[in-house]
């Protein structure tokens, strides 16, 4: 297992994503218990954002963190693109942090490009960096032209991460994003890594025969995959604390030369440029 590098410090590869969690109170214990078996066993990042749940997610993530040492979490939250102004961007951040109920957070990302220039959301984002409320910033669903224009700006090669939808079935980022953000050196946190359980992807013999030979699940072979590069966080949204547990143990499997040539075979790398998958 590889830890991956992210803003100057070496994480787990498996995260906890949030998305629709905190929405209901019958989840509510459950979704706190399912957070902290992941703590317990090893994750850090923990992924989420003022959209989810209109901050229901991070005011889960709270609750779910209290009992912990906030130095050793990773927390990361995301801004709205219609409140990445220099005037909105900080307010959102004050609310999340109080939503979070901590002083900081490691990473605030933009969560999708919208209509204010990103000269001014990355002036917004330095500035609250250097007051100490964010460790770092990056973004969140950018293609190439977008990530190669952010560095062509002030404080662009300070963007530390981007998070985009990434699985085996959604390889197209490999052609021309993934090379780039490797000579940038910027680490990709995938999202939706088990393709929220694709039955194109969960009923595949290959998988299932691979799977077997490791004496895991398709879950765990998809998340094996995702992650088995060293330079990708997978963050996999799960409420139920047996698949957290099932999930954090992906990152002990290594797949074989064999495996991956398996999987090119079905899932082949993309020859030509591909549009983002998106959500």
């Amino acid at each position: 297992m590889n830890k991956v590098k992210i803003a100057g410090r070496k994480v787990f590869p498996v995260g906890l994503g949030t998305y629709n969690m905190g929405d209901k109170a019958d989840k509510f214990e459950q979704e706190v218990e399912a957070i902290r078996v992941g703590l317990d066993h090893g994750v850090q990042v923990i992924d989420t954002a003022e959209m989810y749940g209109d901050g229901n997610a991070e005011r889960l993530v709270a609750h779910a963190i209290q009992p912990y040492n906030r130095e050793e979490l990773f927390l990361i939250s995301k801004v709205l693109p219609s409140n990445a102004s220099k005037k909105q961007l900080p307010i959102s951040l004050e609310n999340s942090l109080k939503r979070l109920n901590t002083d900081y957070l490691n990473q605030y990302l933009l969560h999708w490009h919208g209509n204010i220039p990103i000269e001014e959301t990355i002036e917004a984002l330095e500035k609250v960096k250097s007051q100490g409320k964010i460790k770092s910033w990056g973004v969140s669903n950018l293609d190439v032209d977008d990530l190669k224009k952010i560095m062509k700006l002030p404080d662009g090669i300070k963007c530390a991460a981007n998070q985009v939808r990434y699985n085996l079935g959604d390889r197209g980022i490999e052609f021309d994003l993934v090379p780039t953000m490797n000579k940038l050196e910027m680490p990709l946190i995938a999202y939706a890594p088990v393709a929220r359980g694709d039955a194109n992807l969960t009923k595949q013999k290959v998988l299932k025969e691979i799977a077997e030979k490791h004496h895991s699940d398709i879950f765990q072979i998809l998340l094996a995959w995702c992650i088995r590069n060293g330079q990708t966080i997978a963050i996999p949204k799960s409420g139920n604390p047996a698949h957290v547990i099932n999930n954090v143990k992906a990152a002990e499997i290594q797949l074989t030369q064999e495996d991956l040539e398996q999987l090119d075979s079905i899932y082949p790398t993309p020859t030509m440029k591909q549009p983002l998958a998106l959500w």
